[in-house]
This record gives structure tokens, sequence and C-alpha cells, in this order.
């Protein structure tokens, strides 16, 4: 690991950086005033003659020698935001004429945002900010900057601040799997043959952040994680970040002329001398296929993201039939009980996982024949757990492998599903029951 430096600063020695950034890359500005308010009263609480160490920032040090920031970028904003209140509100009523010119002098790190999330935190948390620093006195000021403490790595390779960055954080309890998938990806942009501009990877981002930190975690969790372990037979209950190896690939500019590298490097070909003619195009992503590293990653997180947007708004161009189990399904009593809950989520991901390899066409009869086998669990069982649906595909039918085998979509819609011939008697799940006697797939009685 290249660590250029590491070193302990306090925050006055840090904020007095000329040098720091913020890349465009970086994600919004999401500590909350409930963040602010406990780093606030955190200090408090420690205030004395020892030193406080708040955390760890790591700097990726670029060709230009400007420090950019990988790792700490929350708390750095908030520092910045409480000097601002300082010097807006108590530095003239300062005695301690040495801490009131340094502070005076914390001018030169000024990031700039787009995002409307950093907008609006910035703006909520600097009010909290004001009324906190309001009833703080001098000496908690002094020890602000004088004896709170960071752990300062600068890192000049931008590929190992990032596995630094992932190293330190795999650790860690509030980092998602996506956060990590993201710094990974990132790190992945460096070097590669087809380098894109900053901008490009803000873009990137951007499109990442725009989604809910729970529209993200559904996508992999409850969505891409489960199809691609589904569809090779795993067990796929809990996204946790072990699993985070599912979604790192190969990287194109960096693979070796292994045969089944091919076909993803010709189709890369294509799209980039089609963009050069103005004819954009999308890489043809497929669930189940090697993760491609770096921006097409980002890419097919949007491309599933909208594909799921598409199929819980399922209606138009559907056959009567189809659009009646939907209505069904979105309507029928038992719908919001947990167990339920998990029976809609492997509906779906049969459906996105049929349409991501045959498309639209046929897809009302794909969804006939999807909703019996999804559902046949929910008649059948009296209790149902995420390891009950678990245990079903992996262990007694697993229409995932049976649309991965599948070379015609007919193969998909004429497999054979038996019909329920022992059931539990539900009020709940009665419309559900009227749907299979309607298409002839409950025996019983």
């Amino acid at each position: 690991m290249g660590i250029q430096k590491k070193e302990i600063q306090n925050i006055a020695q840090f904020l007095s950086n000329p040098k720091l950034e913020i890349p465009l890359f970086q994600r919004p500005y999401k500590w909350t005033t409930k963040n602010v308010i406990q780093l606030i009263d955190d200090v408090q609480r420690f205030q004395g003659d020892n030193p406080y160490r708040i955390g760890t920032i790591v700097i990726y040090k670029d060709e230009k020698g400007n420090n950019k920031i990988v790792d700490g970028q929350q708390r750095s904003i908030t520092f910045l935001l409480i000097t601002k209140a300082i010097q807006t509100k108590r530095l003239q009523s300062l005695n301690n004429i040495p801490l009131k010119n340094r502070i005076a002098a914390l001018t030169s790190f000024v990031p700039s945002f787009k995002n409307e999330i950093s907008f609006k935190n910035i703006q909520d948390n600097y009010r909290e900010i004001e009324r906190k620093i309001d009833r703080v006195g001098e000496a908690f000021i002094d020890y602000f900057y004088n004896k709170c403490e960071i752990t300062y790595f600068v890192i000049d390779d931008v590929s190992e601040a990032f596995q630094f960055f992932d190293s330190q954080n795999s650790r860690g309890r509030d980092l998602e799997p996506h956060d990590l998938l993201k710094a990974f990806h990132l790190r992945e942009l460096e070097g590669s043959e087809n380098t894109i501009s900053e901008m490009e990877v803000a873009n990137l981002v951007d499109t990442w952040e725009d989604m809910e930190i729970i529209e993200l975690a559904t996508l992999f969790a409850d969505f891409m994680y489960r199809v691609r372990g589904w569809s090779k037979g795993n067990s796929s209950r809990y996204f946790t970040k072990k699993d985070t190896p599912l979604f790192k690939g190969i990287n194109l500019s960096k693979i070796g002329n292994d045969p089944y590298t091919k076909i993803y490097k010709m189709a890369d070909e294509q799209i980039h001398d089609k963009a050069k003619n103005g004819n954009a195009t999308q890489f043809p992503f497929q669930l189940d296929q090697v993760i491609i590293n770096g921006s097409y990653f980002f890419e097919m997180v949007t491309h599933y993201k909208n594909m799921i947007d598409t199929i819980k708004s399922l209606r138009n161009g559907l056959s009567t039939e189809a659009q009646d189990i939907i209505n069904t399904l979105d309507n029928y009593e038992g719908k919001s009980r947990t167990g339920d809950k998990y029976i809609r989520m492997l509906f779906d991901c049969a459906v996105l996982y049929f349409m991501d390899k045959f498309g639209s066409v046929d897809l009302s009869k794909a969804i006939e024949k999807i909703f019996i086998w999804a559902y046949t669990p929910r008649l059948t069982y009296q209790s149902l757990q995420l390891a009950t649906v678990d245990n079903y595909v992996v262990k007694e039918l697993n229409f995932f492998r049976i649309i991965r085998d599948a070379t015609y979509k007919e193969d998909v819609i004429n497999y054979p599903i038996p019909e329920i011939r022992e059931d539990y008697e539900s009020d709940k799940t009665s419309d559900l029951k009227t749907m299979f006697k309607k298409m002839h797939y409950y025996a019983v009685g």
C-alpha cells in the first residue's frame, strides 16, 4: 500500500490545507441534524485536557498535488459548517486572540455542490449548528480546533486510495454493501483504455445518488442479488458485505485474452464505435452475465432500476388474464403480510429475469406461469418466512434455473407446474385461490 503520509492532525491543521478538494464523484452530503447534534454533543462530553479522536480522513494526492477526499467527506463538510457558524456568530466575541486569528484564517477550503440532497442537508444542518454554537463556551471552540483530531492518510495512487477506503469501511457498521461496490467500481475507472472525464464520472454517480438509500438497498438485496444467486441454484437470503464479490467482475482494459471475454470486448468496441458516429447505444446487460467493472456497472444499476420500475407499474400491453393476476396481487386481503411480501418479491424477481432474457413479447403468458409457480407456497404453507421462500427455490422448484437454461421463451411458458392438491384455509388468500381455480391449477376438493 503506497501510503505517502499518515499523521494525526487537529481540526485547525486539517482545515488549513489549501489543497483539499471534494471530488465530483463523491456522494452527496447526507448527514442529518441528528448526526451533527451527535458530533457536537460528543465533543462537549469529551472536552477536557485529553485529545478526542473524531475519525479518519483518506486523501488521494493527484498529479497536480490536489488533495482529494476519498473517505471522510461527511465529517469534513460538517467541520466547515461549524467553522462558518463560529466565524459568523462567535468570532468577534472571542477573548483568545491566537485562537481568534487562527479561526479567521480558515477560509481556503470551500467545496462546491450540485446535488439537491447536499443543498438541503447543508441548509438544515447549518441552522442547527448555529443554534448549538450560540450556547457553547469559548473553551468548547478552543477544544474543537486544537484538541479534536483526525487520522490523516495521504495516498498518491487513486486505486490504492479506494482500496484503503474499502478495507477501512468493510469493518465498519454503517457502510452498506452497495457503498463498497460504488467505491470499488469508481476505482476500476482509473487507467481504463476508454477513460471518461471527471464530469462523466460525476454524472454516473449523480444518477446513482439520485436513488434513495432504501431504493438502492432494495435493488441489490431483493432483486439483483437474489436473481444472480437463485439462477445459479444458490441460497440467497440476505445481501451482506461478504456477497459484494458477486458484483465484481472483469475490467475490459486489464483482462487478458481468455475466450469467454471476447464477446464483452466486441460489445464494448461496437458501443464506442457507434458513439463516435453519434449513435449512442446501451451495453446488452444480462442479470446473470459476468459483471463489467467501472462505468458499465453504474449503467447496469440504472438499467435494472428502470426495469424494476416498469415491472411495478405493469398494466399496458398485457392480456386480460395477466392484468387480472396483477390486480389480484395488488389488492388481495393478505398482500401486506410479511410472508406475502416475500412471495411478491419472488414473483417480481422471476418476471424481471424473464424480461431480462426474452423481453416483453409473450410476457403475459410468462406472468401466468410465474404466478402459479411463485404463489403455490402461499396456498400450501400456513407460515412463510424468507427461509421458506429460499428453500422453495433452491430445493423444490427453481424457476430461475428454468429461465436461465431456456433457449426459447416457450421453454418457460410451457413448463409444467403441478396443480395444488393440498392447501390450508385462509380468508386472506381467497382471491388467490379463485385465480388458481380459474386457471385450472387447483385440484383440491
